[in-house]
């Protein structure tokens, strides 16, 4: 589906930003220029150094954020902003945290009047097995219009400008419309999917795929295991998201095949570093306190496997993967396991 064009004429919108992660700050920054935006984080001490050095050095280093961004700790500020739009400005609540974060957040939500919610966050809660919009519809109900915004972007490039292309999942059109509306211009396009289950399922499992790929790299195994394990890493994907109720044409898009082929490839990829530095024979524990950051792929990697095994799905690379990180296989076993794997045919 062709997104809605924007231009300059586009109506003002009251964006708040809830989580100053990479992410986060770089959509932030991205939409500052077109929007009245609200940038929250929970950390006083964080914010006031971003506030003040206009830089958030920790997760996004080196790119200036624009003096009229709002950068606050003030969960009342950040509410308030969207919440006082009128007929001249609409609002847009987006949620930045990470998926571990999401509960605790919508939680916090729940006694305020919010007009609407998208997140950013990819993977399932590691307890319960669920998706985004499923934890928000445990904590908020299912009258809220809400959505997921997903697709290949790495935080720097946003932030520096580069064009990236998104996703806006949600079963309200409207929702869609205004997302697009907001979202959709300058380097950012944005195209529109009433399939958040896949479009979700496409941004959690990718990152286990990233894993295995940075250990293939990382071990020197070449190109054409790199563009095997993407391939049929596509059809683990697919099979797991059609079986969780996905629309298989999905995992074609954006979200799906896109995302994938960015995080298994690019540099900027945090998951992809974690398999490089398993390749590398490094520790789990030491990678994840060097890397900095949140690697989704190591939290979701258990979550997937057994949601594969009760689904009856068959996801070989993930095992593989999910046994590198928890069950003490070396990459060496991982890459052995899946070669010794009996031929069958292509198909799904």
């Amino acid at each position: 589906m062709q997104p809605k064009q924007s231009n300059s004429s586009a109506q003002l919108v009251n964006i708040t930003v809830l989580g100053a992660g990479a992410w986060g700050t770089a959509l932030a920054t991205s939409l500052v220029g077109r929007h009245n935006v609200v940038l929250w984080g929970r950390d006083v001490v964080a914010m006031h150094a971003i506030a003040t050095q206009r830089e958030n050095a920790v997760y996004l280093p080196g790119v200036t954020l624009p003096t009229t961004l709002t950068v606050t700790p003030d969960f009342d500020i950040a509410m308030t902003h969207v919440n006082q739009a009128d007929l001249t400005n609409k609002s847009l609540l987006i949620a930045a945290t990470p998926v571990a974060g999401l509960r605790l957040l919508a939680e916090r939500l729940r006694e305020i009047n919010i007009p609407n919610l998208v997140w950013l966050c990819k993977g399932f809660e590691e307890n319960s097995h669920l998706l985004p919009h499923q934890i928000i519809r445990q904590v908020l109900g299912d009258t809220l219009a809400c959505g997921t915004l997903s697709g290949p972007s790495f935080a720097q490039e946003v932030a520096n400008g580069l064009p990236c292309a998104l996703t806006i999942a949600s079963s309200s059109k409207q929702l869609q419309s205004e997302v697009v509306a907001a979202v959709h211009g300058g380097n950012i396009r944005v195209y529109s999917s009433d399939d958040m289950i896949g479009v979700e399922v496409a941004g959690a499992v990718k990152n286990i795929l990233a894993i295995a790929t940075g250990i293939a790299d990382g071990m020197g195994l070449g190109l054409n295991a790199r563009a095997a394990l993407i391939t049929r890493g596509l059809v683990e994907i697919t099979r797991l998201g059609v079986a969780l109720g996905g629309e298989g044409e999905t995992f074609m898009g954006l979200a799906g095949m896109g995302d994938l082929i960015l995080t298994c490839t690019g540099s900027l990829s945090r998951n992809r570093q974690v398999g490089l530095a398993l390749a590398q024979g490094k520790k789990l524990d030491t990678i994840v306190t060097e890397l900095g950051h949140v690697a989704e792929g190591v939290r979701c990697a258990q979550t997937v496997r057994t949601l594969a095994r009760q689904q009856g799905v068959d996801m070989p690379i993930i095992n593989a993967v999910a046994g590198v990180l928890f069950d003490a296989i070396s990459p060496h076993e991982m890459v052995m396991q899946l070669l010794a794997r009996d031929p069958r045919g292509e198909a799904i």
